[in-house]
């Protein structure tokens, strides 16, 4: 499984037909907005296409989990990425246009890893895994509300982003 690629039969149900699968999506995104405008989304066969202004690499990151975790998704490709941070967190907010071969060193740069949850897993012993401590999962939960709605929902094959930073 790739960065981009999901598993297609799990995951939240956002739509019965792939007609109203890009428009779902799309309201999906914009409803639990991590930072992304100018959204454009795109269903074909399992894959979606996004196309967005991030406010960060952390707001690209989170779109595209949020695209990847419905079910019915098995693939998230990007098209027409760029990164503006807001006017009040870079004194000089200048847009960087991402290729779409070049968000995946992007997203590694971000300081981050991404998980498959396995069966078994909780968010505290995530946490324990990555941070030594079971009672840092509030971290990963926050981390990852987008995807994750309850910390005590999880299900095997959600993707989630483990920030590898100090909190």
């Amino acid at each position: 499984m790739s960065l981009f690629g999901f598993v297609k039969d799990i995951g939240k149900s956002l739509f019965g037909q792939d007609a109203q699968a890009a428009e779902n999506i799309q309201k999906h995104i914009e409803d639990n907005n991590p930072g992304v405008k100018d959204l454009g989304v795109e269903f074909d066969d399992g894959i979606v296409t996004l196309c967005a202004e991030c406010e960060s690499a952390t707001a690209l990151q989170k779109m595209i989990l949020m695209a990847g975790n419905v079910k019915g998704v098995e693939d998230v490709r990007v098209d027409k990425i760029s990164i503006t941070p807001p006017a009040a967190a870079a004194a000089e907010a200048v847009e960087v246009a991402v290729a779409p071969e070049e968000v995946a060193q992007v997203l590694e740069e971000a300081n981050v890893e991404y998980y498959i949850i396995q069966k078994g897993d909780s968010l505290s012993k995530i946490a324990k895994q990555y941070y030594g401590n079971a009672m840092e999962y509030p971290r990963l939960f926050e981390e990852n509300r987008e995807v994750i709605e309850d910390p005590d929902l999880i299900y095997p094959g959600q993707k989630i982003r483990i920030p590898l930073d100090k909190a």
